[in-house]
Order: C-alpha cells, then sequence, then structure tokens
C-alpha cells in the first residue's frame, strides 16, 4: 500500500512539474518608513552577468551590497524588507537572501535564509515569502512557519496576501492557504492560467482570459482577455492579450493606468500597496505609477530583464533575449493558451467539451506518446532507486537526508516555537553575518560526525572538530536527537530543553561580538538537525588543561591568571555591555576555551537568558547551571542575577589555584567542594596550603598577586549576592594582579566587595 502511495504521488508530481511554464519575478517593491524601494534586474551590457539595481522614492535609500549578488535569477519586496534568489543551475540549487531595512535607513542586515533544490516560484506579501521548490513541486513559506505545516496542493502562480497565499494546483484549480478567511473561504470554481493576490483580494485569470476576483473590495473588474495581472492595495492592473497594453481599475473608479502609457506595450507587471511597474516591450525599460512620488513620464531603469533566464524555452524565446542573459541563455516568451507551440502536458483540463481547436494533431499524439514512455521509464527508475535506498537506509536513526527536504517539520510539539523563533532571527536580521550551512557540508567536514572528530559536549549536544571545503577548521556542536519517536513524558521535556539551548545559543552568539566570546560562523537547521558551527579554539579547554593534560603551558601563576582575566573581560561584556544584558549561567572551566594565542574565551550560551535590567530585578524560574558551580542562592530562591554568574566565577578562580575540580575527591576518597576546601586557608592566608603542587612555587612577586585572587575569589563565593563584587570590579582586580606578577606589588588586604 505504501509503495503505490509513493508511486502515485510520483506519478503526480511528474506530471503537475510540466503544467506551467513557471517564472520568477525580476521587479520588486518594498515600502519602509513611507519610502518606497523598487528594484530590478538590469543587463545593459551584452552577455555580461545580470545585476540588481535598486533606487528609493523620495531618494534616501542606499544598498550597495546588492551588486555583489551572482547569479540572481529573482526578486521580491514587503515591508521593510527585500529578498534575492540566485539559481546555479550546475549543482541545482537556488540561494535566497534578504535585506532587512534599519529604522534609521542608513544600514541594512543581510541574511540568508534559504539554500537548497532550485525555487521555480517566489512571491512576497507584505510580511511573507512562498515559493515553490522545484524537486518536490512543494509550497514553503519563509517568515511564516505556521503556513508551512498545512497541506498544500498549490504547485504554480504562487501569490502573497496579507495573511494569505493563493495558487494554481496540478489541475489549474485555484487553492488559498491563510487566515484571512474572506479570501481562503470564497475560491471560485473553474481553471484558470494565473493568479494574483492584493492585499486583502486575489484575482485570477480564466483559461479563456477572462478576470475573477474575490475577497474585500473587490469592486467591477474590466472586461476582456488578458494573460497577466498585479494587484495592488483596492486596485490592480492587467495585461491585455496579445498586444500587452495595461489596464488599470479600483481606487473607487479613479485609479488608471497614466495617460502617457495607455498605448504602450508591456511584457511584465508587477504591484506592491499603490504603486504599479511594468516593462515596456519596445526598450526593456521600466515605468512606474501610483503614488505622488513617481513621475510615470520618467523611466526608472533601462536595460529591465523581463524574465529569468532559462536553458530552453518551449513556445520560443523573447527577440534578442540572449543579450540579457549570460551562459548561453535565454528568455522565454509566454505560451499562448491557444498556441500549437504550447507543450501538450501544458494544456489545462477543461471541464467543457472539447472544442474544435483544441483537436488533438499528429505533433501532440506524438509528444504524448513519448511523454507516456519516458514518464513510464522515470517512474521505474525511481522505484527501483528507492526501494534500494530504503533497504539500505532505513536502520539508520540519523540521515543526512535530501536537501529538498530540509524544511520538513520537527516534532508537532517542538515545532511551533523553535521555527517561530527560527523564523525571527532568520529574516529580521542580526548583527552577525551568519553562515547557513547544509547539512551535506557539515558531514562532509567532520567524516559523517565521526567518534574519531568528537572533542567534546556542550551544553545540547556533542561537539566535533571539522574541516570545512574552503579549509577553515571549525568546531561544529551537534544537538542530541531523541531517541525515541514518542514525545510523551520526559522524551518532549528533552526536545524543548535542547531547542531552547540552541536558539538561546544562537541568539546570544548572532549578536555578540568580543575578543574574549568564542565566535559563532553558522548554523545549520535542516530536517531534524539542529547544528552550531564555532570558530575552532586549537588549545582546547581549561578544564582539560587543570585537570587532563600532564604539562601545558599554563603551568605557571602568570598564565593562569591571563587566562582569569580573559575569561572575567569575557563576562563583563555580557552583563555590562550587550544590550540587553546576558546572564550565562554555566560559567565553568570546560566553557572556558583557548585559542591558538592562549586567549581564553568564553562558550557554550545554551542556557543563557537575556537580563534582568539590573541587580535590584531578579527572574523567577527553574535553576539551571552545573552543580559545584552552581550559585547557592540562585539554587535556593530561584532568583536569578548577574551575581549568579559571579560565583560561579568564584569557584573557577578556585579551581584554577588549587587544580582540583569543582567537586572532587579528598584524601580519604570522601567528595569534597572546592569552595569548603579552599575558603578557610584563604581567609586565614594560609592559600600557600592549597594552591596547585604542580605549579611552581610562586615568586616574591607572584605570592601576593596569587594571595590577592585567592581574596577575590572568596568575594565572589559570598553566600549573598549583594555582597558580591561586579564583574566590571573583578576585572580591575584581576588585572592589577597580573600586573604584579611583573613588578613589586603594594597590595592592602581591601574587599573587592560591590556596593550594589
Amino acid at each position: 500500500m505504501d509503495i503505490l502511495v509513493v508511486t502515485i504521488s510520483i506519478i503526480l508530481c511528474f506530471y503537475s512539474s510540466f503544467q506551467y511554464i513557471h517564472s520568477l519575478s525580476t521587479i520588486s517593491i518594498s515600502y519602509t518608513n513611507n519610502q518606497t524601494i523598487i528594484c530590478a534586474l538590469i543587463n545593459s551590457t551584452p552577455n555580461q552577468q545580470p545585476y540588481i539595481n535598486c533606487s528609493s522614492f523620495p531618494p534616501g535609500i542606499q544598498i550597495p551590497t546588492i551588486s555583489t549578488i551572482q547569479s540572481p535569477s529573482g526578486i521580491v519586496g514587503g515591508n521593510n524588507f527585500f529578498c534575492s534568489v540566485s539559481t546555479f543551475t550546475s549543482s541545482s540549487i537556488s540561494i535566497m537572501g534578504c535585506w532587512r531595512f534599519s529604522n534609521s535607513n542608513t544600514n541594512i542586515a543581510y541574511k540568508r535564509i534559504y539554500r537548497g533544490p532550485v525555487l521555480k516560484e517566489l512571491d512576497a506579501g507584505n510580511s511573507h515569502i512562498c515559493g515553490i521548490v522545484n524537486r518536490t513541486n512543494r509550497l514553503q513559506c519563509w517568515q511564516w512557519p505556521e503556513l508551512n505545516s498545512k497541506t498544500s496542493s498549490i504547485t504554480a502562480s504562487v501569490s502573497v496576501g496579507e495573511h494569505f497565499v493563493c495558487g494554481l494546483t496540478g489541475s489549474r484549480q485555484v487553492q488559498c492557504l491563510g487566515t484571512n478567511t474572506n479570501v481562503t473561504k470564497r475560491v471560485p470554481s473553474g481553471n484558470y492560467s494565473m493568479v494574483a493576490a492584493g492585499s486583502q483580494r486575489a484575482c485570477a485569470i480564466a483559461i479563456n482570459g477572462t478576470l475573477v476576483c474575490w475577497g474585500d473590495n473587490v469592486g467591477k473588474t474590466p472586461p476582456g482577455d488578458f494573460k497577466a495581472l498585479a494587484l495592488g492595495d483596492q486596485r490592480g492592473c492587467a495585461l491585455t492579450n496579445p498586444n500587452g497594453t495595461v489596464v488599470c481599475w479600483g481606487g473607487n473608479g479613479m485609479f488608471s493606468i497614466p495617460e502617457s502609457l495607455r498605448e504602450t506595450s508591456f511584457l511584465a507587471l508587477e504591484s506592491k500597496g499603490d504603486v504599479f511597474c511594468g516593462v515596456t516591450t519596445l526598450n526593456l525599460t521600466l515605468y512606474c505609477w501610483g503614488n505622488d512620488n513617481l513621475d510615470p513620464n520618467v523611466p526608472i531603469f533601462n536595460g529591465v530583464i523581463p524574465g529569468p533566464c532559462k536553458n530552453e524555452c518551449p513556445c520560443g524565446i523573447l527577440p534578442a533575449s540572449a543579450r540579457l542573459c549570460d551562459g548561453g541563455q535565454m528568455i522565454c516568451n509566454p505560451c499562448s493558451q491557444n498556441s500549437d507551440e504550447f507543450p501538450p502536458s501544458s494544456i489545462p483540463p477543461s471541464s467543457s467539451p472539447v472544442e474544435e481547436n483544441s483537436s488533438w494533431n499528429g505533433k501532440m499524439v506524438a509528444f504524448f506518446v513519448v511523454g507516456c514512455v519516458g514518464s513510464l521509464a522515470l517512474i521505474i527508475a525511481i522505484f527501483l532507486f528507492f526501494s534500494r535506498y530504503f533497504k539500505i537506509r532505513c536502520s539508520q536513526i540519523h540521515d543526512s537526508g535530501r536537501l529538498d527536504e530540509a524544511e520538513m517539520p520537527r516534532t508537532e510539539s517542538a515545532t511551533p516555537v523553535l521555527e517561530k523563533r527560527l523564523s525571527q532571527l532568520v529574516s529580521m536580521g542580526n548583527k552577525g553575518y551568519l553562515e547557513d550551512f547544509s547539512l551535506e557540508t557539515l558531514i562532509k567536514a567532520t567524516d559523517d560526525f565521526s567518534e574519531e572528530n568528537k572533542i567534546g559536549s556542550g551544553s545540547f549536544g556533542y561537539v566535533f572538530h571539522g574541516t570545512l571545503e574552503d579549509g577553515r577548521e571549525v568546531a561544529i556542536k551537534r544537538a542530541e536527537t531523541p531517541t525515541s519517536s514518542s514525545y510523551a513524558g520526559g522524551t518532549k521535556r528533552e526536545q524543548e530543553d535542547t531547542d531552547s539551548a540552541f536558539l538561546s545559543e544562537l541568539e546570544c552568539l548572532s549578536r555578540l561580538h568580543h575578543k574574549n566570546l568564542v565566535r559563532l560562523i553558522g548554523y545549520c537547521d535542516e530536517s531534524d538537525e539542529l547544528v552550531l558551527v564555532y570558530e575552532y579554539m586549537n588549545n582546547g579547554t581549561l578544564h582539560d588543561h587543570l585537570h587532563e593534560l600532564e604539562s601545558s603551558p599554563l603551568m605557571s601563576w602568570p598564565a593562569r591568571i591571563k587566562v582569569a582575566l580573559d575569561a572575567a573581560r569575557g563576562i563583563e561584556y555580557l552583563h555590562d555591555y550587550a544590550v540587553p544584558r546576558i546572564i550565562h549561567r554555566d560559567i565553568k572551566s570546560p566553557n572556558i576555551l583557548l585559542d591558538s594565542t592562549w586567549t581564553a574565551k568564553v562558550s557554550d550560551f545554551g542556557l543563557s537568558l537575556m537580563g534582568p535590567a539590573d541587580d535590584k530585578s531578579h527572574l523567577s524560574l527553574r535553576a539551571a547551571g552545573t552543580v559545584g558551580y552552581m550559585d547557592p542562592e540562585y539554587y535556593r530562591l530561584q532568583h536569578l542575577t548577574t551575581k549568579s554568574d559571579v560565583y560561579s566565577f568564584g569557584v573557577m578562580l578556585l579551581e584554577l589555584l588549587s587544580g582540583h575540580k569543582a567537586i572532587h575527591k579528598n584524601e580519604n576518597g570522601s567528595l569534597r567542594n572546592v569552595v569548603d576546601h579552599m575558603v578557610p586557608c584563604i581567609i586565614q592566608d594560609e592559600i600557600h596550603k592549597v594552591l596547585d603542587k604542580r605549579v611552581p612555587k610562586p615568586t616574591p612577586f607572584e605570592i601576593e598577586a596569587v594571595a590577592y585572587l585567592g581574596y577575590v575569589a572568596v568575594d565572589c563565593v559570598t553566600l549573598e549576592g549583594k555582597n558580591r563584587p561586579s564583574m566590571g570590579e573583578i576585572v580591575n582586580s584581576l588585572d592589577k594582579a597580573l600586573a604584579a606578577c611583573l613588578r613589586t606589588p603594594n597590595f592592602s588586604r581591601s574587599t573587592t566587595e560591590s556596593s550594589s
């Protein structure tokens, strides 16, 4: 039965993939702060790669980095964002990146949000983006995670409105999804050639060329035979068939095409809000109209590409279009519904009796026979491949998966929160330009996450050493996946904790930049895999050098004080300079990493939390951290402040001084806390009795610095948080201690208590 379902699905996908001549928009319209940004794909020089050009109306927004995008094939825009799709035919992938306009209009943030199988359709509303993935004919949306969980039959003519998306199914019927029921519940019956969406309504062109509209404020639609249309807010424009002149309607009967453009023939239309733009047939010039900021008599751009460049055109190529594309590609003519050149498999099914002019000729029969034979051969080949594939792979728990599976939903319980927060991170932009790695790339970099490459563990998974194709060494943290398909009880909680840790680290490190914080390079969110990619820290963890290695450059007091100072500066940045401030919640020696220059950096932000605004505020939540390092006040009262990190840092200082783990065995084999062991000796000025015996005895210059370090540690582990120093005060103290190793110090035994 399952094989039958798979086979039928393959047949339907194969059939529907030939139903339409697909395209991506080469014009985009965006809005930000009362300004309109119009972009277009340009190629004014023969046989050169197209590039993106943008202008704002009124002037004021510049987007210089867009010109660096390679192989752009389509663009879309919405409120405060603009996205570009690049298609690489050699590898059969598309890459989509988006720019988020800032409130000041002075800079924009770029983020790659998709890398996968070729996108053959793409459209954006004010807030959402949707497209069709070529390999699977599957509808996929961005900035709209709840839509991806819905069942869709849309395979073409995707158009996005305000909280709804419409398109055509394989049988050329209209389907609409979303929460705007005025549109989704009023979908007309029949067969159509294209669909367009405005903010609150939609229109479609029937196979006979007439317009049908539904939703709010539909108004009176114009009669005629049309081949393309674009909808804005309570208004629309359409291209007449066959001459390509524009007819506009709406705006309470007041909206029409400007007088100067009424006899002009256009090849393509695009709209957003109150703005409409079209590419002229004669000289590929872009004109726009609709609001007071635009002069319809003045062209926006010249040499605009009216459609995507392709390798094959079933219905002929646009004259002279070869000069607009590189690599021998061309721009296709649209297929007329009654054209003999229209591919047989693209002829829409009709509910009415077959008309005389739709009779099958010899050419169409030949196409049909060849298509059927080819389809049957392809289905058999795919069936054999899948049979062998599943036989080999079904027993494996961690499958890298195909690229087109990258956006498959996770567990039902975990998906909404995870997808929503990821969507916000990915689409809204951040201060860091994170790379979006494919799982295939990371599998190759780590030799399929082999045991030989495993170098540690973090808050939500194991860490692997990897080498990327460009030679970069990286550390790759891979989240642990549930071992059961059941999400009842503890397993569900574990999955939620994993998702939370992954997102906390991604949120924190994507916006933090400090020499004493481990740098996040990128991430992977594909299939059921959550992976973070960091700079590789050649010299391991502080824990390794204190407890695992026989010899180490950290077997000197200046070196250890320097590591403590580096770590303190990283934590100080989190507490005092990050906005909002960040509480790490898991400061410990395994989370202090050392790079090739022995600079210490704080890592593992899986338990980190934003806030509170000041140390008089607190968060009430379940205590988290590592036994031995956790603040007892936080554990007892579940009140979290930055002073909880200070306590953990104090434990780490005692660990660094004594060489003992936070929880370790004493001479009798009983477990002992390093705080209980060290603090009494330090208070009694007998720190020399508990110093790490593996480190040479401190010199006269070093002993006072080491003793002073002990006093700082004691202050850090004071039971009441209000009596602990701030990280800024700790940095100043450690800075003095390090300097004291190089000159004769003059310390007084004054406490470093915080006044807060």
